[in-house]
């Protein structure tokens, strides 16, 4: 059973730019696909990026393409979200996920990471 641990979260102006890690132990991480969710506050939880397990298949919710980058080091164990030109709306909780199949449910979360965007 992997274990993901993020970082990286922290206070940002806005147009500025963040970079979040996830570390996963315990498993085989190059099985996994990866994701990245984040959830405001008072909002429900909400997709933001994925990556396949060879990171040849990448999707992004449309309120961050073109601003996020995911991507994964599989000899590291980590998956990375580049955060480019911030905005005030991507203040959330971020959680990284992982799943061993490439549909479904996310079985295996992180504890998260706060980032806050201040205008």
């Amino acid at each position: 059973q992997v274990q993901l641990v993020e970082s990286g979260g922290g206070l940002v102006q806005t147009g500025g730019s963040l970079r979040l890690s996830c570390a996963a132990s315990g498993g085989i991480f190059s099985r996994y696909e990866m994701g990245w969710f984040r959830q405001a506050p008072g909002k429900a939880r909400e997709f933001v990026a994925r990556i396949s397990r060879s990171d040849s298949i990448i999707y992004y919710a449309d309120s961050v393409k073109g601003r996020f980058t995911i991507s994964r080091d599989n000899a590291q164990n980590t998956v990375y979200l580049q955060m480019n030109s911030v905005k005030p709306e991507d203040t959330a909780v971020y959680y990284c996920a992982a799943r061993d199949s490439t549909f479904g449910q996310y079985p295996y979360w992180g504890q998260g990471t706060q980032v806050t965007v201040s205008s």
